[in-house]
Formats: C-alpha cells, structure tokens, sequence
C-alpha cells in the first residue's frame, strides 16, 4: 500500500494516497478473456452513440425536441462509459489495479455526475412524450427550443451540482489505512467503510440525494406516464392509441433498465454474495446500457431509420 505522512489528524499518521481495485476478477486467464470483450463492447458505444448524434445533427427532420434530449442522453452516456471503461480495460492487462486517491475522487465525480444527469434526463424525456400525447396542439409552443436548453442545462446542472456535494463529503473524510475497493470503480459505497473517520455526513449527503434526486425523478416519470395513460385511453382509435404508446416504449424500456439495475445496487444489503452480484448489475447499467440505449431508440424508430437511408444515399451520390 502506497501512503504519505501527514500531520492534519490528531498528530502523526499516515493516509491513503492509492486505492487498489479488484476488478471484476482476478483470474489472470479470465481477465484476458474479457478485454476483448469490454473492447468490443466500448468501441460498440462509442461508435453507436456518436452516429446517433451526429445523425440528429445533420438530419433536419430530426431536429425536434425528442430528438435534441435523445442527442444529449447520448453524449451523457459517451462520457458515463468512457470515465469507467478505458481504466478498467487498462487494469485487465495489469496484475495490480492500483488508482490514485486523486483519480478515484474523479473518477467517482464524472461517474455520479453523469449518472444524476441522466435520471433529470430521464425525467425531461418523460415530461417531452407527455406533452406530446397530452397537448399535441401545442406541443411546438410549450416545447419551445428555450425550454428545451433550459432543462438540458437544469439536468447538467443539478447532475454536477449533487455529485460535487458528495464526492466533496466522501473524499474529505479521513483514509488512514485500509485501501482496497472491492469494486471494478470507485463507488460511495465501497469506499466509505475504508474511511477510519465518522461518515454519518457523507451518509446524509448520500440519503438526501437519493431522495431528491433519484427517487424524485423516478416519481416525476410515473406520473408523467400515469397522465400519457389517461390520455392515452381517451383516443377513440386503436391506431392513434398504438402510435402514442409506440412513442414511449422506447423511453420506458430505457428507465426500466436504468432504475432497475440502479436501485437493485443502491438499496440491496452488502454481504459476500451480493458483490458478486453488485458487480454483475453494474457492469449492466454502466457498461452495457449506454450501448443499448441508442440501439432501443433507433430498431423500432421509422424517422430515424428514414434519416440513416436519407444520409447514406446522400453519401453515395444517389437521388
């Protein structure tokens, strides 16, 4: 274990100036199985979220709300897969996984920012489809691209602002010794019990965020869905009532995976057994769903598999 002295806590001691993660395994042989895979997987991400984007960006069409918070969800999950996926590549090929005390608390930054925004994003995208199949009329006046800036910006905003706050509260708290996460990332609740000092602070932080944040965007999406289906029952026609509900299907299987991975982490008791399984559900929800989700927006997605025949006919010089 690597330390440096320091004279801050109650006289002379030493404090954690590395981490050591375990990784997903540490069978050398398994390990080098999976690099390929999580390659793979990355590059897949990288390649299917940016051609989402730049599709959006160059497809006229496609400029319309739903699409502009379906360009950001994509950018958010280039930045969540990218602050976890290269370290964890590199430490695949490396027999000690070591991270410094300063790198950890990034990392743990960019990771919570993203997945907060990610549920304000969520809760955008949910309130988008309900005035969409609520108020079809005057869908282009309230969804103005003023609003839409501005929860783009509320749900960066209140993404970076909450996981400032704990990563403050989890990082400041005092580290005098033991140093080894038992996690493929840094994560609040693996590195907390290595703190030698009192992390009821940091454990508040953590519940009001969850509260406020979390849970509160989960229940703005409920209830947004509770009025899609109110509206949804008032169509006379099964045709206009099955487009509405095609319209949300994608989101909804989005926030299914998403909430359902999360929460099953977050809320499910430590023990032995279950960090193996915290493990495999986080690979889910930050590894693989941010190279899904573009692929659920886009299989069942007419206008955007018109905007992809559109841009390749383009590119190929055909009329």
């Amino acid at each position: 274990m690597t330390v440096s002295k320091s004279m801050e806590w109650k006289g002379n001691h030493t404090t954690v100036a590395m981490f050591v993660l375990l990784g997903l395994s540490d069978e050398r042989e398994l390990q080098l199985l999976l690099f390929p895979i999580f390659l793979g997987i990355y590059l897949v991400t990288l390649t299917w979220n940016l051609g989402l984007i730049t599709l959006i960006r160059v497809s006229s069409r496609l400029h319309t709300p739903m699409y502009f918070f379906l360009s950001f969800l994509s950018f958010i999950d280039i930045c969540y897969s990218s602050s976890i996926s290269p370290r964890m590549l590199s430490d695949f090929l490396k027999d000690k996984k070591e991270i410094s005390f300063l790198a950890c608390a990034t990392q743990y930054f960019v990771v919570t920012w993203m997945g907060l925004a990610e549920c304000c994003l969520l809760a955008t995208m949910a309130f988008d489809r309900y005035v969409a199949i609520g108020s079809p009329l005057q869908y282009s006046v309230i969804m103005a691209p003023s609003l839409c800036g501005k929860l783009v910006a509320w749900a960066s905003l209140s993404g970076f602002l909450c996981s400032f706050t704990q990563t403050v509260s989890c990082f400041h708290l005092y580290y005098c010794g033991p140093n080894i996460i038992q996690h493929f990332f840094c994560d609040m609740p693996q590195i907390v019990p290595l703190s030698c000092s009192n992390p009821f602070f940091s454990q508040i932080i953590l519940l009001l965020v969850a509260t406020f944040v979390v849970f509160g965007t989960l229940l703005l999406i409920l209830l947004s869905y509770g009025f899609i289906a109110a509206s949804i029952l008032k169509m006379p026609s099964v045709k206009g009532r099955s487009k509405a509900f095609n319209t949300c299907a994608s989101h909804l299987v989005t926030v299914t995976l998403f909430y359902g991975t999360a929460l099953s982490v977050y809320i499910c008791p430590s023990s032995n057994h279950s960090l193996e399984q915290d493990k495999v559900l986080s690979v889910f929800y930050v590894i693989l769903i941010p190279m899904l989700n573009p692929l659920i927006y886009s299989l069942r997605n007419k206008e955007i598999k018109e905007a992809l025949k559109r841009v390749i006919q383009r590119a190929a010089g055909l009329p």
